[in-house]
């Protein structure tokens, strides 16, 4: 196990050190020259070339790139002389519309999007499973039949449809809940909660129709094996072959998706946050995309790299815990 852990830590630092290579790249030379977006439309070319020079930009590719990774670990200097400015490590540099240090404006909001994946998370598995579940137990029925053309309808919603007409009716028509806003939930807990609930709700809907339809196909298959046979000809009842004997191979896969998915959300949700305005991660990537931001588009893409890496490797350890097969091999 502890050889499998260590060759899996390297190939996370390999996979990492390939997003910033090709991520800079793209961002750093096949972007529009940064210091004259910084300078403005009346700039003279001295002051561009001075900013060029406060960024480490009049330096080579290699060595602005070394520069950046070394950033990341220790930390580096901008500028020179009186104009000297550190920047501490972590460090993602400086947004070129708020010149706020990247890592700090990550840092402030993550918990926002953090909460929404989380709360997210919890309710599409509650809803997804129970009903595929309900769906496989019952196949055939009208059960069946109305859980999965719901679940098939979810699915074809986009979320900002969704995201929209629900503020519309509950917001605005009904006036039951308040516009969504990044409260934190020390400060107060029922507000706290509504504000979060149809964000929730949303981002919950497509994946909880996506993972209601695979639970039910993975169970109907399951309940096919010849070992489900089996233990119902030992007299098992129903309820106890289905949860002893069917759930463990029939959610294995599921968890390798919901890796994936919960992982890929943490980086944040672009549209669902956008929407909503809150303030988190992925209404960030948004708004610096809008402005063409590179050092807050390279960070966020970095960290939406580094969760679904990490998120990748978490997957593989539980798959030891619920795979018997897979724990002889880690060893």
């Amino acid at each position: 196990m502890a050889r499998y852990l260590a060759g899996r830590a390297a190939g996370v630092v390999l996979i990492l050190f390939l997003v910033c290579l090709f991520t800079f790249i793209i961002f750093f030379t096949l972007s529009p020259d940064p210091a004259v977006m910084i300078c403005g439309k009346t700039c003279t070319p001295e002051r561009i070339d001075q900013i060029r020079g406060v960024l480490g930009l009049d330096e080579p590719f290699l060595a602005q790139f070394l520069g950046f990774l070394l950033g990341i670990f220790a930390g580096r200097d901008y500028g020179e002389g009186a104009n000297l400015v550190h920047c501490a490590a972590p460090c993602l540099g400086y947004s070129f519309q708020t010149n706020q240090s990247v890592w700090d404006m990550v840092v402030e909001r993550l918990p926002v999007s953090a909460t929404v994946a989380i709360g997210a998370a919890v309710l599409w598995l509650l809803i997804g499973i129970v009903a595929g579940l309900l769906s496989a137990v019952k196949e055939g029925t009208w059960w069946d039949r109305a859980a999965m053309g719901l679940a098939l309808g979810g699915s074809s919603i986009p979320n900002y449809v969704l995201a929209l007409a629900l503020q519309y009716v509950l917001v605005v028509q009904l006036q039951v809940l308040p516009f969504p806003q990044a409260v934190a939930f020390s400060d107060d807990p029922a507000l706290w909660f509504q504000s979060y609930l149809m964000p929730w709700f949303v981002l919950a809907t497509g994946y909880a129709c996506l993972y209601a339809r695979l639970t039910r196909a993975n169970v109907i298959d399951t309940l096919a094996e010849n070992f489900m046979r089996t233990a119902r000809s030992k007299g098992l009842s129903p309820a106890l072959t289905l949860r002893r004997h069917a759930l463990r191979p029939a959610l294995t896969p599921i968890t390798t998706i919901f890796g994936m998915d919960f992982a890929a959300l943490l980086g944040g949700a672009l549209i669902t946050e956008t929407v909503f305005g809150l303030n988190g991660v992925g209404k960030m990537a948004a708004d610096s995309i809008a402005k063409n931001d590179q050092p807050v588009i390279m960070a966020v893409t970095l960290l939406a790299a580094f969760f679904v890496v990490i998120g990748n490797v978490v997957v593989d350890l539980v798959y030891t815990r619920l795979d018997p097969r897979v724990r002889i091999t880690a060893r």
